[in-house]
């Protein structure tokens, strides 16, 4: 078999096993939270915009919850002021605030929304002060005592999600492109972590998966093995003893919430691979840490 045959015969195969996995998810809902330095190289962000738009071609109904740590960071530092976290969440006074709108409201979020449609989608991009869709809430982080509660500034957590809009733009075949960007009850807006927005419309939505891109292959535990099959109790238990630990926390707590509630599966993948989501979601393998429940 010559080197084009060969190579005809594996896209061949590949296609093939592929569409078992279009027919299971045909009209389905898939909620991505994209960050990372898949939002941060060229090649990468091309990879997943192209990744977005056959998922819609063939069927399904991707929506894009992102974030944009890194770029919001070097807007801080440019202005002089120093990105600060506590429990793996950004600590956003009224400054971070203007600035966390800028970046993703505007900055990011219209990138994203270019770069789908370059690539033949039609995406629309929103944020959750687009219709009141997001209402939110002030967060309030636990101490260490107990009783302790500490201000984040304009940090929230989402009270409630309306799944019209982005349910409405689905069914006209538009790809929603969402900004963690929450309302309150007066109008104020609030920085919610992108990856608790994520899991919060993933069961609003009653999508059939959540998937988390990230800067890791998955979840590793302390020699750097990638761990899978994940459930609520193996993951307090990596809690409890420092294996997980910072930004992962936000992470798998979304992913537990969203499991306990209705969403079929849930994958933490890593950004940094060419076309993630379609080894994901179109191959026997997969890729990353999926999560389950119990």
């Amino acid at each position: 078999m010559s080197i084009s045959q060969q190579s005809a015969s594996e896209k061949a195969s590949i296609l093939a096993e592929a569409l078992p996995y279009i027919r299971r998810f045909n009209d389905k809902t898939i909620v991505i939270k994209y960050g990372g330095n898949a939002m941060t190289e060229d090649h990468l962000k091309d990879c997943f915009a192209r990744d977005v738009v056959l998922l819609k071609l063939v069927g399904m109904n991707p929506v894009v919850v992102h974030g944009g740590g890194p770029q919001i960071n070097d807007l801080l530092a440019r202005v002089g002021k120093q990105g600060e976290f506590i429990q793996g969440m950004r600590v956003t006074d009224r400054e971070t605030m203007d600035i966390v709108e800028m970046v993703l409201g505007g900055l990011v979020n219209k990138e994203i929304v270019s770069l789908i449609n370059q690539h033949g989608g039609r995406a629309v991009g929103l944020t959750g002060k687009d219709g009141g869709f997001i209402k939110a809430k002030k967060l309030y982080l636990q101490g260490g005592d107990s009783d302790e509660q500490i201000d984040n500034g304009q940090d929230g957590e989402v009270g409630s999600i309306d799944p019209e809009l982005v349910s409405l733009l689905d069914t006209r075949d538009f790809i929603p492109v969402v900004a963690p960007i929450g309302v309150g009850e007066n109008g104020e807006a609030y920085n919610i972590n992108a990856d608790l927005v994520a899991g919060k419309l993933a069961e609003t939505l009653k999508a059939e998966k959540l998937i988390l891109m990230t800067n890791t292959p998955g979840v590793l535990d302390k020699s750097g093995n990638l761990l899978t099959g994940l459930t609520e109790s193996k993951i307090k238990a990596l809690v409890a003893d420092g294996t997980i630990s910072g930004g992962m926390l936000p992470k798998l707590a979304s992913c537990l919430e969203a499991v306990s509630n209705g969403v079929n599966t849930v994958q933490i993948i890593d950004g940094r691979v060419e076309h993630a989501l379609l080894l994901e979601i179109l191959t026997d393998e997969g890729v990353g840490t999926l999560i389950r429940a119990e």
